[in-house]
């Protein structure tokens, strides 16, 4: 994640920002702290993603690469 892309979301949030960075400093935490949230997000996609694709072994069916990445996909569909 870039530092533009967090300030953009930052600005989207309603976050104050002027041309010294974020209104009373503290980018440079800021950002770490988005980062933080992204990998923790990451982390969860990752991990129901794997469910589901384990889902489709436990019912022995001869799952299909495409049937799993289906199901994916449609995960995002469904929030």
């Amino acid at each position: 994640m870039t530092q533009d892309e967090i300030i953009e979301m930052a600005r989207f949030a309603g976050i104050r920002i002027d041309s010294f960075g974020f209104q009373g400093g503290f980018i440079e935490e800021f950002e770490a702290f988005a980062k933080l949230v992204a990998a923790k997000a990451e982390a969860k996609e990752r991990e129901a993603c794997a469910k589901i694709c384990d889902s489709f072994q436990a019912r022995d069916v001869g799952m299909q690469p495409a049937e799993c990445a289906g199901a994916i996909r449609a995960r995002g569909e469904q929030a």
